[in-house]
C-alpha cells in the first residue's frame, strides 16, 4: 500500500475536492493510529490550520465517522475537544485463508472485533475455502443489525504467498498448483455485494500491527510472522508496503545454509534450505516428528513443549540462527526502526525464539542496534489486518492497485 500522489484534477473545484477527501484521509488515519486527540494536535500532525482541520472534523461528523469524547482538562487555555473514531462509522469482514484453517472476522470502524468464527480445515480445496469463506462472511453480516448493514464498506482478504505458486514451479505441491488458476478475490467478489480486497499474510498482519500495535509509536518497522509458515510484511514511512508482485516482505523462500545440526530444526523439514525449512511452524512439527513424536498441527505444540523441552530448544536455536543473516540484511536495506515478531505459535515460543534473536543480532556489525520487539496481535493478526484492508483503503491512506476491489 505504497503511498501514491493526489488525484490529478482540472479546475478549480475539483481540486479542492481532491485536497479536502486526501485531508479526509489523512486526519482519519491518525486518529486510526492515536485512538483520541484534539483539533490543535490534529493541526500539528496534519501540517494544517486550525480552520482547515475544523472543517474537515465537521464534515467527518456528519458523516458519522468521528465523534467527540469530551473536554481535556488540567491544561492551559481553554479546555480541548477530545476526538476519536466513530465506532459505528464503518464496518469490515476480514478473512485469512490458511492451509490449515479459513478465519473469519467482523470489526468496527475503530478495528475492535465483534464477532469471529474458525473453520478448521487441512490443505482446502479452492470450491471447499471458498464456500467456508462465504459462509463465514454471511453469519458475521447476520451479527449487524439491519440498520448497520449498510456500513459495511467492504471484505478483506489475506492469502499465504504460496497459493501464488507457478505452474512451472516443480517444487509446488498439490495444494499450491490447485489454487494457481483460481483468482480468489475475483470469486469472492462474484458472490458478494460489497468491494473484496487482498493482500499477502506478511502485509495483513503488518497492517493490524500498524493501527492497533507498535505502530502507534513506530513508522517504519518489520513485522516478521512465524505460523505453519513464515511470513514479513513492511511498513515504510507509516504505511505498509505491497511490492510490484504484492510479496513484498516475503521470507518463506529466502536461502539459507543447511541446519548445523543433525537434530536442529531443518531436519526432517520439507527444504532445509530455504526460511521455510528452518524457520516456520512446519520445521519444527519436522523436527518433532523426525524424533519419534507424533505432531501433525501448531496447536498440538503446548502440550510438546512441556514434555520434549530439549528438542524444542533444538529447534528454537536452529530457528534463531537461521533468521539472523536475513534480518540483518533486510533491516540494512530499510533502516527501519525495529523489527516486530510474532505468530500463532505458543507464546512462551515466540518469547524464547526473540531472546534468542535479540543475542544473536546483537553480536552483528551494525551501524545501529536492532531493535526487536514482542507482536501485539497473536494468532489473529492475519485476519485483522484483512479486516483492515477496507477500512484503510476508503478511510485511510491512498492505497496501491493491489488493495482495490477486484474487477467485475
Amino acid at each position: 500500500m505504497s503511498r501514491q500522489s493526489p488525484p490529478v484534477a482540472t479546475g478549480q473545484g475539483s481540486n479542492s475536492t481532491a485536497v479536502r477527501q486526501l485531508n479526509e484521509r489523512r486526519l482519519l488515519t491518525v486518529l486510526r493510529r492515536l485512538g483520541e486527540t484534539s483539533r490543535p494536535d490534529l493541526a500539528r500532525q496534519l501540517n494544517l490550520t486550525q480552520n482547515t482541520v475544523g472543517q474537515i472534523v465537521q464534515s467527518l461528523e456528519q458523516q458519522g465517522l468521528i465523534t467527540s469524547t469530551g473536554r481535556r482538562m488540567g491544561q492551559r487555555g481553554q479546555p480541548a475537544t477530545m476526538l476519536r473514531l466513530d465506532s459505528a462509522g464503518a464496518y469490515s469482514v476480514g478473512i485469512k485463508l490458511g492451509r490449515r484453517s479459513i478465519d473469519a472476522l467482523l470489526i468496527d470502524f475503530t478495528g475492535t472485533v465483534l464477532k469471529s468464527r474458525r473453520f478448521e480445515r487441512l490443505d482446502p480445496e479452492p470450491p471447499d475455502a471458498m464456500q467456508l469463506a462465504l459462509r463465514g462472511i454471511r453469519e458475521l453480516r447476520r451479527a449487524l443489525s439491519p440498520s448497520r448493514r449498510g456500513r459495511l464498506v467492504g471484505v478483506g482478504l489475506a492469502l499465504p504467498v504460496p497459493l501464488q505458486a507457478r505452474p512451472s514451479d516443480a517444487q509446488a505441491s498439490g495444494f499450491q498448483q490447485a489454487w494457481n488458476s483460481v483468482d480468489v478475490a475475483e470469486q469472492l467478489r462474484a458472490n458478494l455485494d460489497v468491494p473484496v480486497f487482498h493482500e499477502n499474510h506478511g502485509t495483513a498482519v503488518a497492517l493490524a500491527e500498524l493501527f492497533c500495535g507498535h505502530g502507534r509509536e513506530l513508522d517504519d518497522f518489520l513485522c516478521v510472522y512465524i505460523n505453519s509458515s513464515i511470513s514479513g510484511g513492511i511498513v515504510l514511512d507509516g504505511d505498509t508496503r505491497h511490492g510490484v508482485h504484492g510479496q513484498a516482505g516475503s521470507m518463506q523462500a529466502i536461502p539459507v545454509p543447511p541446519a548445523s545440526r543433525t537434530s536442529s530444526g531443518g531436519a526432517g523439514a520439507a527444504d532445509g534450505t530455504s526460511l521455510f525449512g528452518r524457520a516456520s511452524g512446519s520445521a519444527l512439527i519436522g523436527h518433532l516428528r523426525a524424533n519419534g513424536i507424533g505432531i501433525t498441527r501448531v496447536g498440538e505444540l503446548h502440550a510438546v513443549m512441556r514434555s520434549h523441552e530439549a528438542l524444542v530448544s533444538d529447534w528454537l536455536q536452529d530457528c534463531a540462527e537461521a533468521l539472523v543473516v536475513p534480518l540483518l540484511t533486510m533491516a540494512g536495506l530499510l533502516d527501519v526502526q525495529a523489527i516486530v515478531l510474532d505468530g500463532n505459535l505458543p507464546r512462551a515460543l515466540i518469547e524464547a525464539l526473540l531472546e534468542r534473536l535479540a543475542i544473536l543480532l546483537g553480536q552483528g556489525q551494525t551501524a545501529h542496534p536492532i531493535e526487536l520487539r514482542l507482536g501485539s496481535i497473536g494468532n489473529q493478526a492475519a485476519a485483522l489486518g484483512a479486516a483492515f484492508l477496507p477500512l484503510h483503503s476508503r478511510h485511510g491512506q491512498a492505497s496501491s492497485a493491489a488493495t482495490t476491489p477486484a474487477s467485475g
